[in-house]
């Protein structure tokens, strides 16, 4: 049972949480994913501040950690979140799918963070580094191979975008292999993708 009493018993502070966060556009599988993390009940519809204070504490002050306070943890989870909120601004009113398994030509089924469908389509796919060390080059040849892969795949006719973000950086050697491996692709309209780099830095993503 969605709890709709909550706004008013919860503490000052989780109050306070919840207006902040009600001013983010948190897309509702962000919601479902932490309100299964922390046990929570969450209101299937309405406007944002109404399911947020459908959802517990524990996953309220998640939220704000996560999203205002933009904290790390050594798992990387937090930044798996900020990931998944990112490329769903990108994709508006799209179906955004978290570890979709999608075929590649050559036979290979390849699991990814985060793919985008349009029209029942698949039109992006989006992978994160959320920790460790910087991407390097043999990260984004291995990122191009997979989704050269999947392009080719008789699901990846309609891909058109391949986004690399990371929250721990790139090497530059990682961003020129990537635009040399991408600069064969311009004269072939028929198998072109669109290959962006980002970064998390300073509480947000940037393309670089």
């Amino acid at each position: 049972m969605v709890n709709s009493n909550f706004p008013e018993f919860c503490t000052p502070q989780v109050g306070r949480h919840v207006e902040s966060l009600k001013n983010y556009a948190l897309p509702d599988f962000i919601l479902s994913l932490v309100a299964k993390e922390c046990d929570s009940d969450l209101a299937e519809r309405g406007r944002i501040d109404k399911k947020l204070h459908s959802m517990n504490e524990e996953s309220i002050e998640l939220l704000y950690r996560v999203f205002v306070k933009c904290d790390k943890n050594e798992s990387g989870q937090y930044a798996r979140y900020r990931f998944y909120a990112y490329v769903a601004s990108m994709y508006y009113k799209c179906e955004v799918l978290i570890n979709e398994i999608l075929p590649g030509k050559s036979g290979n089924n390849y699991k990814v963070p985060v793919a985008v469908k349009s029209n029942g389509m698949y039109i992006s796919v989006a992978v994160n580094k959320d920790t460790g060390k910087q991407v390097n080059r043999r990260d984004t040849t291995k990122f191009y191979n997979m989704v050269d892969d999947i392009k080719n795949g008789e699901q990846g006719t309609m891909l058109t975008d391949a986004i690399y973000a990371s929250s721990v950086g790139f090497k530059g050697e990682s961003l020129v292999e990537l635009e040399r491996l991408s600069a064969g692709r311009i004269n072939d309209p028929e198998n072109k993708l669109n290959f962006k780099t980002a970064y998390f830095e300073n509480d947000i993503y940037s393309i670089t």
